[in-house]
């Protein structure tokens, strides 16, 4: 192609413009970059075809614009699929106050201005024990905005070795606390830590941190300090103790599942359990174990949670008002003791024998298909090595097309390739998706 071949950015628009299901604007700027990098390909002696170039990109960006899917890899908090699937009450009071005007920040009995957490935070206390709670945008906020909330001349914050993380996007929390302004002062090793480590730092520091290590086990020889020692000791020296329990495990004898196992959930804190050892603060993350939104929650006592709601960073990290109403419809449903009606868990909590039947009602009749034993994981960093027993139907073939089939669903079905086959977890498929993803079996293996 010469440069008197390039097409106008117009007449190339025009064309793409009908195959991409894309607003006219992208199709523009993306058709002008394409042709301007090919004039200076050709320029320089090379070759450019701006059209085939325009299509791949338009093709990439259309891709990843949201869409729903059915999540069938067996991770129930899929990450990379949104984590939590809200409860649908929570969705429709997050819409409706989307929609509408609502009563965010006014008391509407008088009209005069209120907070936005004067309902949360009472509902949050109630449910752990605490005396205050508030939410931000997410569990990094939290933690970043308890940190620069701590009072003292440097905010020297005590932390174990063994729990300096890296979190998902390799964001690391020593990285989040030189942002909150806070020094780090490191204690113990790696794999051992105790609490004389603690006691020799704790009169010079200004805050203890504890963080719980949900995204990875650490086994043999091993040592930690218990939240409750820290607790005490933090107290004896007039300073507060910050814990980060991470995944929002509202209690960790999880009442709500009665005789289904838990061992999956064996050492998982909880949070009520993290504010019975002394905590002044306990973090947790929203969209996780609790099943409800994003967000990142701060319960503790009165005087912390205020310094917290006080501090100008918790403005830069505050929730909208849809969010927030997500959230207390989901939190409202562990209040009801309707907690198995969260999509989270009861995905957990189904029965064996349930999956087992529903997986044997999909494969029906499905060429390849076979039912095999497995294990479901929590996800989202959360339970290391925590794996919930479930029937998998595994699809024979050719792998690469069957999976990619189902994805090109009309609700695309999300699958796991392994040892050369395709393999359906229903445990984290909502109940009522279950003909849609038969319906994609058959299409892919027909």
């Amino acid at each position: 192609m010469t440069l008197r071949d390039l097409p106008s950015t117009d007449a190339l628009a025009s064309r793409l413009g009908e195959e991409f299901d894309l607003p006219m604007p992208i199709v523009i700027a993306i058709c002008r970059a394409e042709i301007a990098a090919a004039r200076e390909r050709i320029s320089a002696g090379g070759t450019g075809d701006p059209e085939a170039s325009t299509r791949i990109r338009l093709g990439d960006i259309a891709a990843a614009r949201p869409v729903a899917v059915i999540n069938a890899t067996g991770v129930l908090l899929h990450t990379n699929l949104g984590r939590a699937p809200m409860h649908p009450d929570a969705a429709d009071i997050a819409r409706e106050l989307a929609v509408r005007p609502a009563n965010v920040e006014i008391d509407i009995r008088t009209g005069r201005r209120a907070k936005r957490h004067d309902y949360l935070s009472p509902l949050l206390a109630a449910l752990t024990g605490a005396e205050a709670g508030l939410a931000v945008n997410n569990a990094a906020g939290a933690l970043m905005v308890a940190i620069a909330s701590i009072s003292g001349p440097r905010r020297r914050v005590a932390v174990s070795r063994g729990e300096l993380i890296e979190i998902g996007g390799s964001f690391r929390l020593p990285e989040l606390m030189a942002a909150s302004g806070a020094e780090l002062v490191e204690v113990g090793t790696t794999n051992r830590t105790r609490r004389s480590d603690f006691e020799a730092v704790a009169a010079t520091v200004d805050a203890i941190l504890a963080v719980h290590p949900s995204n990875y086990r650490m086994e043999g020889f091993t040592e930690g300090v218990p939240a409750g020692d820290l607790a005490r000791l933090a107290h004896h020296h007039g300073i507060p103790f910050i814990h980060d329990v991470g995944s929002g495990l509202l209690d960790s004898s999880a009442p709500w599942l009665g005789d289904q196992p838990r061992e999956w959930l064996s050492r998982e804190p909880g949070v009520r359990q993290a504010v019975e050892d002394g905590a002044d603060l306990v973090l947790f993350s929203g969209d996780k174990l609790l099943g409800g939104p994003q967000a990142g929650i701060l319960v503790g006592t009165r005087i912390a949670v205020g310094a917290v709601d006080r501090h100008p960073m918790a403005r830069a990290v505050r929730l909208d008002g849809p969010t927030i109403g997500a959230l207390i419809a989901t939190l409202e449903l562990y209040a009801r003791h309707q907690v198995l009606s969260i999509p989270f868990w009861g995905m957990a909590g189904a029965t064996l024998e349930s999956i087992t039947e529903r997986a044997a009602r999909v494969a029906a009749g499905i060429a390849g298909a076979q039912l095999v034993p497995g294990g479901s994981v929590p996800g989202a960093g959360t339970v290391p090595g925590g794996t919930i027993p479930t029937t998998l139907i595994r699809i024979d073939g050719s792998a690469d097309e069957i999976w990619r089939a189902l994805a090109e669903a009309h609700v695309p079905v999300v699958s796991t390739r392994r040892e050369g086959a395709v393999l359906i977890d229903l445990r984290s498929v909502l109940p009522g998706d279950d003909d849609l993803v038969r319906s994609a079996l058959m299409a892919a293996t027909g």
